[in-house]
């Protein structure tokens, strides 16, 4: 194992410290099975000692879920944990949240921009008839002043993480023909969760086409909550065609730890990550290993 690893894709909480309504009450079926071991502290510490064997170097913490009253107070709490020399700079980036739909957006994120982790924001805009998939709570990929406060983000030099399912996907694609100067961050591989022969197919349509859109990358993660008992193989596809589309200069992994720690152990995730792009140049792994992680997000 030569190459180092950025992790572009993880998660922090602290349950004493913030109220995350997701971790709170009653547990409703997300298709992860029992994920009620989820329900305890995950801190830079963990994801060290999880990563011990890969090299970890870099991280990016995308939102959490915490209390919407307040997210900046994540932010806030994410940038001393940075400062903490026990936590050896994780999260180097963080990818925080707001609602663009707020009117109050623009106060929201200059209230982050106070806080030199801050690289992006992501709202989670997952849509599905099916309530066990739905992640939001209306479509506001159809909202004419939540799209226009997109891009707001501009202002900043900030990108945005988007995740959604394929059906979607022309709507993200039109979004970012309308801000070329935006960077968009596809989350998750596109979100694959359905796998009737119609949706794989559609998933993969869809993928070609955002895939001509220079200002979208996808972030290669994710994948145990759609794929409880993945294996390499099962993993392959969705792996290596997102790659294939995009190009290493444009996909880069991360772990969706502590949730896909449900599935399986760090150094499994990132050895099927390695296996899987083993025949690649030096030069494409460490891209995606390290490489495009570290210049989409500018760490």
């Amino acid at each position: 194992m030569t190459t180092e690893i950025v992790d572009s894709h993880h998660h922090l909480w602290d349950l004493g410290l913030h109220h995350y309504p997701m971790l709170a009450g009653p547990m409703h079926d997300r298709g992860w099975g029992d994920w009620s071991a989820l329900r305890r502290n995950y801190l830079p510490q963990d994801l060290l000692a999880d990563a011990q064997g890969q090299q970890l170097v870099k991280s990016v913490h995308v939102q959490a879920n915490i209390d919407a009253a307040d997210p900046v107070k994540e932010t806030s709490w994410l940038a001393a944990l940075a400062a903490d020399p026990r936590c050896k700079g994780i999260p180097t980036a963080v990818v925080a949240y707001v609602n663009f739909s707020w009117p109050d957006v623009h106060d929201w994120l200059d209230r982050h921009a106070a806080y030199p982790q801050m690289r992006g924001i992501r709202q989670v805009l997952n849509r599905h008839d099916d309530p066990v998939l739905n992640r939001a709570d209306r479509d506001y990929l159809e909202d004419e002043a939540w799209g226009r406060n997109i891009g707001i983000l501009r202002e900043y030099g900030w990108s945005f993480d988007v995740q959604v399912y394929y059906h979607q996907m022309p709507a993200v694609g039109a979004l970012a023909r309308r801000y070329p100067d935006l960077q968009f961050i596809l989350d998750h591989a596109g979100m694959p969760a359905e796998r009737r022969p119609q949706a794989i197919e559609g998933w993969r349509r869809e993928m070609k086409r955002l895939a001509q859109s220079p200002n979208i990358c996808v972030k290669l993660s994710g994948y145990g909550m759609m794929d409880l008992h993945w294996t390499v193989e099962s993993l392959r596809p969705y792996v290596l065609q997102p790659i294939e589309w995009f190009g290493p200069e444009r996909a880069m992994f991360g772990s969706n730890f502590p949730v896909d720690r449900l599935m399986a152990t760090y150094d499994r995730l990132w050895s099927a990550y390695r296996d899987l792009i083993r025949d690649f140049s030096q030069d494409e792994q460490r891209a995606l290993l390290r490489g495009t992680a570290e210049r989409i997000y500018r760490i």
